[in-house]
């Protein structure tokens, strides 16, 4: 989340007072060491795909005098397919919207759709509350339990009494790895469709979790939808490819706000051949899950307490001192971890098995 600016403006810069004093989100960018810090795959893509890659760019490159597909149809076709076969619900292409990652759809949809206020529970992901207070959408900020789960019944009351036009729900949930139930998920599309609002269900790290996805209430809710990201399972990062799935009323209003010809022409050429190479790209998501399962036996046997994670990534606590000085006695020790802004927690991203190693080696010096 965006934090104070301790830095004044300058007297001639209209800038907007509710911007005023934040300054930009974003995680620490720190050269020489491990980074287990923005829950990116380690794994790099395999040399068939990155080949191909190659091998579709030239026939892109002879047209970039030309504007990309301004409503990537390939692409969303292409997505759809995935969805289906994975996911077990069927759509097509007027039910996706891509576009520069995920945090691109949350900014285009509160254009769109924020005018009564976006709800979400926090602790959960920064950027909505500052895509929110940037798009000029009230925010409106309930608690999860010390569990870090949803409380099903106070936030089905919280609905009913704001009538908020989105209500956000990160599943994996980021930053503590937490997923709301699928019963849950129905219980708040319900609740939301009473007071005429949306039911956004924010799953970036989905393919890392066994709980059933929300795009299988679509069909029944048309007011759920469901944001995914190529960035995390799929290794795709860099790319910035991210998409809604979603009932086509949502689509098309989204299109009212969204930028024209706001995917590129190579962006959209790399990540068909991304999703025609699915399997081999999330090869290595079982490795992952099982990695995370071992970092946080590990970090329990140590004496750590860790948050039950259905992602690539475990929230822990039990260290010496708060937590800056734990993050910071991590990075001299060259390992860079994420502090989430939660007191006596830090975050670690799930990296290649020797990467684990040496956090480990290195938080088991900090153990409280």
């Amino acid at each position: 989340m965006a934090k104070e600016n301790n830095q004044a403006w300058p007297s001639w810069l209209p800038i907007r007072s509710e911007l005023a004093d934040l300054k930009p989100y974003g995680a620490p960018q720190i050269s020489g060491v491990r980074a287990l810090n923005t829950n990116e795959n380690p794994y790099n893509l395999p040399k068939k795909v990155v080949a191909e890659m190659l091998e579709a760019l030239p026939k892109v490159l002879e047209n970039l005098n030309r504007y990309p597909d301004r409503d990537a149809v390939v692409l969303r076709e292409a997505l759809a397919k995935y969805l289906s076969k994975s996911a077990g619900a069927v759509f097509g292409s007027r039910n996706i919207w891509a576009a520069n990652g995920s945090n691109e759809i949350l900014q285009t949809l509160m254009l769109a759709c924020g005018g009564r206020g976006a709800l979400g529970f926090t602790p959960s992901y920064s950027v909505h509350p500052l895509i929110a207070k940037a798009t000029g959408t009230n925010w409106i900020s309930g608690d999860r339990e010390a569990s870090f789960n949803i409380d099903i019944r106070k936030s089905i009351k919280m609905i009913s009494e704001k009538e908020p036009g989105i209500t956000f729900i990160t599943t994996p949930n980021n930053p503590t790895g937490t997923s709301t139930p699928y019963a849950d998920l129905e219980e708040l599309a319900i609740a939301c469709s009473e007071v005429k609002g949306l039911l956004v269900v924010d799953e970036a790290y989905a393919e890392f979790s066994q709980e059933k996805s929300a795009v299988n209430l679509i069909a029944q809710y048309p007011n759920v939808v469901v944001v995914r990201t190529m960035s995390k399972a799929f290794a795709f990062a860099g790319a910035r490819v991210g998409y809604a799935v979603c009932n086509e009323a949502v689509v098309d209003a989204m299109l009212v706000t969204r930028l024209p010809y706001h995917l590129s022409s190579t962006t959209q050429a790399l990540a068909l051949v991304a999703l025609d190479n699915s399997k081999a790209l999330l090869a290595e998501v079982d490795a992952l899950i099982a990695e995370r399962d071992r970092v946080a036996a590990q970090l329990t046997k140590l004496g750590f307490e860790v948050s039950p994670s259905s992602a690539n990534f475990l929230l822990f606590s039990g260290f010496k001192g708060d937590s800056k000085t734990a993050w910071e006695s991590l990075v001299a020790a060259g390992i860079l971890v994420r502090d989430v802004g939660l007191s006596g927690y830090l975050r670690v991203t799930i990296g290649l098995p020797s990467e684990n190693d040496e956090f480990l080696t290195a938080i088991a010096a900090l153990r409280s």
